[in-house]
């Protein structure tokens, strides 16, 4: 996962990815929701321009306080 700080209190999720021999097994998903752990955790905003990121971000609703 690459990400672009915007400020002291948001940053872009950039891209995420994995090798190709774990896509389709969670991996992807788990980097996202670290960044949101951390970001609760820091009071802190996501902006998830990256699609894979955006398309977490958009189907999960618990996380959505996150969004900035």
């Amino acid at each position: 996962m690459t990400y672009t700080w915007i400020g002291k209190t948001k940053f872009i999720i950039d891209h995420t990815g994995v090798e190709n021999k774990f896509e389709g097994k969670g991996f992807g998903k788990k980097l996202v929701m670290k960044s949101v752990e951390y970001a609760r955790n820091n009071d802190l905003k996501i902006l998830p321009l990256c699609p894979f990121a955006k398309k977490v971000f958009d189907t999960d609703e618990s996380i959505d306080e996150i969004r900035g």
